[in-house]
């Protein structure tokens, strides 16, 4: 009888955080032995206005269970107004997840100023935890990419 592996589920979340403020709360958290998952991937961005939606949606298709976009607290961008187009867009993304069958849950728009380094360990550790409880993310999931774990 071939024994059954139980492998305990570990997904995979990209963070596309903002140079000035949330990549910087990043490295508040990390200098400061704050604590958060490990299988959080962190890109940095100029500013969370550079994220075009395409980038969500390419990351769910290469194997991503959530993504979450940090930016700037609103009235606090560096380039004035980014994050107030970051809200807009994204918004009409949700829509659009939505419409694809990827829950609401999968995605987040959190505002995270570079001194705040336990507000950021704290967001991606919520995030993380809804997360694993949502489980794998089967939509727009490219087989070739993701393979086995």
């Amino acid at each position: 009888m071939q024994e059954v592996e139980n492998k305990e589920f570990i997904p995979t979340i990209v963070a596309f955080c903002c140079n000035w403020c949330s990549y910087a709360g990043a490295d508040l958290a990390g200098t400061s032995r704050l604590e958060y998952p490990a299988n959080v991937k962190i890109i940095r961005v100029p500013c969370s206005c550079r994220v075009n939606p395409m980038f969500i949606l390419k990351a769910f298709q290469s194997g991503a269970d959530g993504v979450i976009l940090c930016g700037c607290h609103p009235g606090d961008c560096h380039y004035m107004t980014g994050n107030y187009y970051t809200r807009r867009r994204m918004s009409l993304l949700f829509s659009f997840l939505n419409y694809l069958g990827i829950e609401k849950e999968r995605t987040r728009v959190e505002w995270v100023s570079a001194a705040e380094g336990a507000r950021f360990s704290m967001v991606m550790n919520d995030f993380a935890a809804k997360i694993k409880e949502l489980g794998e993310n089967k939509r727009l999931q490219d087989l070739r990419i993701k393979g086995d774990r």
